[in-house]
């Protein structure tokens, strides 16, 4: 799986111009399940995610963990994630998952952060969807597991 993420203020993503999620402080988590992607994938995702220590702590160093902060996390189906550049000028995108299993892959991704306690809001897989964000640094790591 791969994961695009940025430490944000805030973040909100709509659908047909209505708000289907929204958080204050946290990470906004744009992922892609990939070819050959498992449920373990995703759990490892997951972990990273939470687990990565980019928010400050007292002394302004990146040093506490999505968990450490209580922030939330704005997690959003992004496809084109998987856009292999390498020919041409259009970009292919058949190493993304199969939509129905990407979709499984995504829902588990998010419900594993749940779990862990994280608040946790979600994009609609396969909707086009606003993503407006107020990005925090800017901090964007792109993560593969």
């Amino acid at each position: 799986m791969i994961a695009l993420i940025q430490r944000v203020s805030d973040a909100c993503v709509k659908v047909d111009g209505k708000v289907v999620g929204q958080i204050g402080p946290g990470l906004l988590v744009l992922v892609c399940a990939m070819q050959g992607d498992t449920e373990k994938n995703a759990q490892m995702l997951a972990d990273k995610v939470r687990k990565l220590r980019i928010f400050r702590d007292d002394a302004g160093r990146m040093n506490r963990s999505l968990a450490d902060s209580g922030g939330a996390a704005l997690v959003v189906s992004q496809f084109t994630l998987a856009a292999d550049t390498s020919s041409g000028n259009r970009p292919g995108f058949s190493a993304a998952l199969a939509p129905d299993e990407g979709k499984v892959l995504y829902e588990a991704f998010s419900a594993m952060l749940s779990q862990a306690g994280i608040s946790v809001e979600n994009g609609v897989f396969g909707a086009e969807m606003a993503v407006s964000l107020t990005n925090d640094g800017p901090v964007t790591i792109w993560l593969e597991r």
